[in-house]
């Protein structure tokens, strides 16, 4: 085997196969037309909590509405920081500041004497996280997992998120520590979280703690998923079939050393 495309836009899955660090070219299908889409479910995750939506599904079970517990909040002004401003994140940018809030953003390579990506206030590098957190409202995770993001979010990290903040995360569920979001839930630091993913999504169903917690919305990794999801990926892969039967450059060839 010389070349393997793949269709998930990460490289995570790959980690326990023969095809890790090989020598086969191995590509994917990031930045193949979802990414819109994922930064709509983004969105969706940050109006579910912002209105307190999540509130409807305990009022139904309970029988009787209880108008106090919805707290909505206006988004205008509000601040959201994209963790990883990558195709997805510069999506992410987009609408929330089309919604009139203030979007901050961390990317490995942030290159400060270019303009700002549409809808940004700041965008700051890997290390400017912690500078963001205190002061976010919503964090949305875009960034890709790799030995350095596993469990970026730890408990310091939720203890340092703004009180009442709202986490979503469409990356991968080893970003997070699942213990420590639930910890923070349990403490009433955090309003709630939107999960597209969790940790060994592909082995067994959610962690009892977080599923059985109103104030998470978990959904089987559908983020990416629309009514037009298979167009891009399919134009992205004969594109590459082309230029590999051409001799020419493939593109979104994995780097094994960065882990994407």
């Amino acid at each position: 085997m010389k070349w393997f495309h793949q269709r998930p836009a990460g490289a995570s899955n790959l980690l326990a196969g023969d095809l890790w660090g090989s020598r086969v070219v191995v590509t994917t299908s990031r930045g193949s037309g979802n990414t819109l889409a994922m930064a709509e479910y983004a969105v969706a995750g940050i109006l579910h909590f912002a209105k307190g939506l999540h509130r409807a599904a305990v009022d139904r079970g309970a029988g009787v509405f209880d108008h106090r517990a919805y707290r909505p909040l206006l988004l205008e002004g509000k601040t959201a920081c994209v963790v990883g401003a990558g195709g997805i994140g510069l999506d992410v940018g987009k609408l929330c500041a089309a919604l009139g809030m203030r979007v901050v953003g961390t990317r490995r390579h942030p290159h400060p004497d270019r303009p700002l990506p549409p809808g940004f206030s700041e965008l700051g590098g890997a290390g400017d996280l912690d500078r963001f957190l205190p002061e976010s409202d919503f964090v949305v995770i875009c960034c890709q997992w790799t030995p350095e993001t596993t469990r970026l979010f730890d408990k310091d990290r939720f203890a340092a998120m703004k009180a009442g903040g709202v986490l979503i995360n469409v990356a991968r569920g080893e970003i997070v520590d699942e213990e420590a979001l639930a910890d923070a839930l349990q403490r009433d630091h955090l309003r709630g979280a939107a999960l597209d993913v969790y940790v060994g999504e592909f082995e067994h169903t959610p962690m009892s703690r977080l599923w059985s917690d109103p104030r998470v919305l978990i959904t089987p990794h559908i983020s990416s998923a629309s009514d037009q999801d298979r167009h891009g990926a399919i134009n992205l892969f004969c594109d590459n079939l082309r230029a590999y039967l051409e001799g020419g450059p493939l593109r979104n060839v994995i780097d094994w050393e960065r882990g994407y």
